[in-house]
């Protein structure tokens, strides 16, 4: 038994050493297929662009020199490779890609008809990290029925509720899809332009009707500061398929 143990080490180890730097190719295409982050995208003119990592954090493309997509603010998912030299509140790096989220304005709600306009067909909000409100963004990982050919529409709906701004319902037509597989998805509303004056922290409300009925959840936001001090894998797929 102990030889046999021996031989199977050893073949093993013959294997792993054979095989080493076909297994760190492929350690390192899955790091590179896999986001590195979630940012939002801003064009800078003639400097290119900026992703806009978090609060308090930029990142500057070194290998691209204007944005893939055009003059539009969007939420992003990226991976890249950092280098030097970097600050406190930018970093360079290499974008290895890229790949934008349907990034859309809330709307302003219509009161009783909200449902016959927006629909109200059922969908999840995944609790995920690509779920999250930062850099005046809502950014939702969201679940639901697809039988993969028909547009979705979502929309976060604003003013229906006149004693809380900040409370939004968020609504889903299937536009009749509404049978097929459960799988998710992700979409961005950009909240900047409802409070370009704020500098502090809000917290919003979303609601949305669930598979298992009505559901609620609350976000901490900022604003992005260059708005609110001055002016104005299957996933990814799916995400192609909501309007």
């Amino acid at each position: 038994m102990k030889t046999t143990m021996n031989l199977f080490l050893t073949i093993g180890l013959i294997a792993c050493t054979l095989t080493f730097s076909s297994c760190n190719n492929d350690d390192n295409y899955e790091i590179v297929k896999r986001p590195t982050a979630l940012v939002t995208v801003y064009p800078n003119g003639s400097e290119g662009f900026i992703m806009q990592l978090d609060d308090s954090t930029s990142l500057v493309p070194t290998n691209m020199k204007e944005s893939p997509f055009g003059e539009k603010n969007v939420r992003a998912l990226v991976n890249y490779t950092e280098e030097s030299p970097a600050t406190k509140s930018s970093r360079n790096v290499f974008v290895n890609w890229i790949d934008s989220i349907r990034t859309k304005q809330p709307v302003g709600t219509l009161g009783k008809d909200d449902n016959k306009v927006f629909g109200n067909d059922p969908i999840e909000i995944v609790r995920d990290w690509v779920t999250v409100a930062e850099d005046g963004f809502l950014t939702l990982r969201i679940r639901t029925l697809w039988g993969g050919h028909i547009k979705h529409t979502i929309n976060l709906v604003s003013g229906v509720n006149a004693d809380n701004s900040y409370e939004f319902d968020l609504k889903h037509n299937a536009n009749g899809d509404c049978k097929g597989y459960l799988a998710d998805a992700l979409i961005a509303f950009d909240l900047n332009p409802l409070w370009k004056n704020h500098t502090k922290e809000v917290k919003i409300k979303i609601n949305w009707t669930s598979f298992t009925g009505k559901k609620t959840a609350e976000f901490k936001l900022k604003m992005h500061p260059a708005i609110s001090t001055t002016s104005d894998n299957q996933i990814r797929s799916l995400s192609r398929l909501i309007s």
